[in-house]
Order: C-alpha cells, then structure tokens, then sequence
C-alpha cells in the first residue's frame, strides 16, 4: 500500500497541470483542505470535494474557495462578530501534503480516502493576519534588513565573505519532537516515574512491544512524506512496560523523541513540525496508545520540549554557501561577529519573546530549576574555540562542528511541542536582526563584540544592559543560588500573567521587534490578549477543578492513631483553606475566581503561585499519611 499512495506534492516541481494530472491518478484523493493557521498555532482543517479543485484550481490560491468565521479561531480583537469574514488563501510555495484515513476505504481502489492539505494564509479586511504569513513577512522583511545592512557597512572580522558575491540570505531552521506516549486508562505513580528518572533508566534505551513498532512506523512514515526522519529515541522520562496475560504490552508509559532534517525555509520548517504531530498521533492511535504533546503532563516528571535551531547562510552567486555565523578560523574563534550579533539580538530581547515561546501554565510547568530547564537567559559558546560548549543549563546554546563550519547554528531551549512555531521563528529573526544592526553598525572588532556578549552583571554597555550577564559557561543551578541566578539573568516568570508583563514592562524591546511592520505590533497585541484570555479559562475551568477533584479524592482511612489522626487534621485544614468556603473564610480557590472576575491578575497570579505550592504539599503529606495507614 505505501508504493501505491502519493504522501505530499513538492513545492515547485508541478504547474497546475501538473498537480491536477498528478492528482487524476490518485482517485483515492477525494478531499482538499486549506490549512491557516491562527495565532494560537491552531490549523484550520475542511473536506472540499476534489471535484472543486479541478472545476476552479486558481480560486484555491485567490482566497475565493474557502471563507471562514474569523471570531471563531483565535485572532483576538482583530477578527470580531461583528467583522468575522476570514478568507484563507492556499501557499503555492511550500510542500502539499495529503492526510489519509486508514479507517475510511475507498471501495473503487481499496485504498483509504486521502484528503491534500494545503498550507494557507488567512486574510482579514485586505490584510493577513496568520501565524503564517507573519513569519513570510517577517522573512522578507529581515532579509532584505541584512542585505541592505552588509552592502552598506564594512563589518570587521567579516572580511572573509564578499559581500557583492551574496546573491540571497537563507534562514536555516529545524524543530524536533518530544513526546509521552500511554496505554488508554493506565494509571502510573508519579513516584514510580520520579524513581526510574533518577535512576536514568530510560534515556536512549531499547524500545520494546508496540512502542517499537509505533515509533518504526512514525519514522518510516516521516521519510515517506520528504520530512528526511534522522532517528527516533526514548528520552528520559517513563516506566518498563508490563506485559499481560495474552502477552502484550500493557501499562506503557514511556518518553519518546522524533528528529527529522532541517529545512531553508522557516515556513516549510513550521509545516513539517505540524504535519510530523499529525503523523505521531496518528500512528501511536492505530497502535492502541495515546499521544500527549504537553509540555508538562506530569508534574515532578521531565517535560517535553521542541528545541529550535536557527541559523543563517549566503548563498553566493557562484552557488556555494556560506555560513555567515561561522568564524573564518573555526579554531579561533566561536563565532563570526554576525553570529555574536545575533545571540545578543536574541537574549536582549527575550522578555518580550519569551510570552511567545512559553504562552501556557503547562509550558510554564516546564521551565523549573532541574531537568535541564532553561529558565536562565543566558547563552554558553564553550570555554575555548576548539572545544564546543556542552552546557544543557542554559537557555539558548552554540551548536558548533570545528571541522564543518556549515553546522554552526543556536540552539533554542525554551519551545515546547504546542509552541506556535511559525510566531516564534519569526520573532527569533526578528531579534537577530536587532543584534545585526547594531553588530554591523558598530564598528567593533569580533574580539570587543565577544567581550561585550561575556560581560560581567555591573560592566556598561553599549548595546546589552547593566545589571545583567548574558554568558556561562557553568551549570548555573548548581554554581549559582537561585538569588545570584536573578540578579544575574533576570527573574524567570513563574505564571502566564508574569510572562505577559515581559511584553507590557519592555516597551522599547516591543518596538525593536515590529520591524516596520513585518510583525506588527497590533498582531502581537492580539496574540498576548489571546493568551491572556487562556490563561484566565484554564486557570477557572480547568486547573481549580482539577484541584477540587484532588482534594475530594483524599479521605481519612486511619482507625484510632494519634499520628495518623494529627496528620489528618493538618491535611483536612488545608483542603478547606484552598477549596471550602465558610461563614468565616473564603478560600483560595475562590478568592482567585474573584480576582480573575475583577481584573486583578496581579493577585490572581500571586494566588496562582500560592495554589501551586500548597497543592504540592498537600499532596506530599496525604502520601505520608497513607503510607502510616496498615
């Protein structure tokens, strides 16, 4: 079956006659979906009969195929009830790819019915206003920043690349996924998965039942829709799997990462990333698991994250390419003066990123001290050019080969697998930039650009700002206290409120950001009133509740002890002071619902926070409770 299906459609090898003679041997694709996606990096998803593309092929890429209701996808304050229409525009530029449904059969060829999925803009009153079409804008618009930058000014340590000679600038970007994968209502102790992660039992370990047969079929299904899979792996989290009477896996709970290649185009990259969700879920599903791309399923339990790597190429005249974060000598030096720029551009200006990168309590959950968590904005380059830097503590890390300069990229830490990619990449090169201008503006020699990037908290600076470090090359959990952490790399936001703040509190980062319009600030505006509207959902109908269930589950099962019965007393106390509302005490949980009614978030995260470590406790001593109990 998988020689006879076709699984994507490559950018530019098809007219349209092409695509249509292609399609016309592929009667089992019945379907055709336009896919935008919104600014929470949800993807739009219909079922056009294919009988339409052939009737009107260019309405599909003029935005008359498909309209939809703007205020029912997350375009906050931009697309309202009252000015709803969206038209979705299909991309040309990128690969096609086509979904099937292995549980609907086409009777005529008995295979499943496929439906082509084109990625797409979303165009709201002349005027797009998509994640998509943000990171295209973005690009352009940065590309054409740089290029004018370099023909314009002599940048010192650079004088190994001609700039005359660059005929295009080309971002190269990759993503990758982590994942946890489970048996359908199996349950697995926090502390059984907290004992096997201690105990690194997982991490790179031989995959087994039908773990093994998903993830071979997920890989395999990647490469056969051009993502160019590069291996599969279990990570750190998770249990051994039990086997039951008729000999099969059973109680799986186990940690899982997918890699694929990087791509040239960001657009192209964010798309692989979606489709390649698709696919896992997918696959697991026909295995009888279930998938959960959070960042945070399990609280106590190592997260999920979604590096992201960044980099940047010339492509010259003479078609060779350049990697113009490279130095000219690899052993003497850790990056080019384009690449120090860069990493400052990014670090400078990650509060205002980082609400986009981290944009949810799960993500949040994610980033605590321990487990490699980057909550530190901090970057590590190594402590000599010939030895590459291996710190895993920091937030964005040197990704460098000293005999293969083409490798030469940054490593973003932070992202997680419900990330919004397409906003995110664009941001990244939207900070970039700001490092470039000023790098190349300067005039500064790579040797005082380096010194500046590895300045200590109290040294001024021109372009990064006193009071801060921006480099280490030590594990900055274990060498600093949590006290010299903040006043070195700033205070990490511990609820969505206080990330939001990032964005409101740095206005001039904001504008540094806008790039004249390629991410325009009324777009972030809505994707941070997005997030904020999120927040106050989940925190109300979502984690309170789940709370509650929490609390109600706990029940006394002592008999006459007087420990059992002290402890209980200290337990049930603090179930009514976070859930019972009395003549005399409002609780916690209630006390939040009025601050989120009243507009209060700065009380509303407080008591968020305050939630949170008294659940933690809570929960710690109704363990020790029942552990006493015979």
């Amino acid at each position: 079956m998988v020689n006879e299906l076709l699984y994507y459609i490559p950018a530019g090898q098809y007219g349209k006659e092409g695509v249509l003679a292609l399609l016309e041997q592929h009667p089992e694709i019945k379907f055709v979906s336009l896919v935008g996606v919104d600014l929470a990096g949800n993807d739009t998803d219909e079922k056009i009969p294919i009988a339409m593309f052939f009737d009107d092929y260019e309405s599909f890429f003029e935005g008359r195929a498909v309209q939809t209701d703007g205020s029912s996808v997350v375009l906050t304050g931009i697309a309202t009830l009252n000015n709803a229409r969206v038209d979705i525009w299909g991309d040309p530029s990128v690969n096609w790819f086509i979904d099937y449904n292995y549980e609907n059969i086409d009777p005529a060829t008995g295979l499943p019915t496929g439906t082509l999925r084109i990625p797409a803009f979303l165009m709201h009153n002349e005027r797009y206003v998509d994640s998509r079409s943000i990171l295209k804008e973005t690009l352009d618009f940065v590309k054409a920043e740089v290029m004018a930058l370099l023909k314009n000014n002599k940048v010192k340590g650079m004088e190994h690349v001609n700039v005359d000679d660059i005929a295009d600038l080309v971002f190269t970007t990759a993503t990758e996924l982590e994942f946890w994968v489970k048996t359908p209502s199996k349950v697995v102790s926090t502390k059984e998965l907290s004992t096997s992660q201690k105990l690194q039992e997982q991490y790179w370990q031989r995959t087994h039942g039908t773990v093994r047969t998903a993830m071979e079929q997920a890989v395999e299904m990647l490469e056969a829709y051009g993502l160019n899979a590069e291996m599969g792996h279990k990570e750190v989290g998770g249990v051994k799997g039990k086997i039951d009477d008729e000999g099969h896996m059973d109680h799986v709970l186990e940690q899982l990462e997918i890699d694929w290649k990087y791509t040239g185009n960001p657009l192209q990259t964010a798309d692989n990333e979606l489709q390649a969700r698709i696919i896992v879920r997918e696959v697991f599903r026909e295995n009888g698991l279930d998938v959960t791309f959070q960042a945070k399923p399990i609280i106590g339990v190592a997260g999920s994250g979604e590096h992201t790597h960044f980099g940047l190429m010339a492509k010259m005249k003479n078609g060779k390419m350049v990697n113009l974060f490279s130095p000219e000598d690899m052993k003497k030096a850790f990056l080019s003066p384009l690449g120090i720029g860069a990493i400052m551009g990014l670090l400078k200006n990650y509060e205002v990123i980082n609400p986009f990168i981290s944009s949810t309590t799960d993500s949040l959950n994610r980033l605590k001290p321990g487990f490699e968590a980057p909550i530190c904005i901090v970057t590590s380059l190594g402590n000599q050019p010939d030895e590459p830097s291996r710190n895993r503590t920091i937030l964005c890390g040197l990704i460098r080969d000293i005999g293969n300069p083409m490798a030469t990229r940054f490593e973003l830490r932070s992202p997680n697998p419900y990330t919004n990619t397409y906003t995110a990449i664009a941001l990244i090169y939207s900070a970039v930039l700001d490092g470039l201008r000023y790098v190349i503006t300067s005039g500064k020699t790579p040797d005082e650009l380096l010194a500046e990037l590895s300045k200590n908290p109290e040294d001024p600076a021109d372009y990064l700002e006193t009071g801060r470090a921006y480099r280490s090359e030590k594990n900055v959990f274990e060498d600093y206290t949590e006290e010299e952490r903040n006043s070195r790399y700033g205070m990490p936001p511990a609820t969505v409120w206080e990330n939001i703040l990032g964005f409101k509190n740095n206005p001039a980062k904001v504008e540094a950001l806008v790039n004249g319009g390629a991410f325009a600030k009324d777009l972030m505006e809505s994707f941070i009133a997005g997030i904020l509207n999120r927040w106050k959902l989940e925190l109300i109908n979502r984690l309170i509740p789940a709370n509650i269930n929490t609390i109600r589950a706990m029940k006394p099962i002592h008999d006459d002890d007087g420990l059992d019965i002290s402890r209980w007393e200290a337990i049930n106390e603090m179930r009514y002071y976070l859930a019972k509302d009395t003549g005399s005490n409002t609780s916690l949980f209630t006390r939040i619902g009025h601050a989120i009614a009243e507009g209060d978030y700065d009380t509303a995260s407080k008591l968020q926070m305050e939630m949170n470590e008294k659940m933690l406790d809570l929960e710690a001593k109704y363990a020790e409770y029942t552990r006493n109990v015979l």
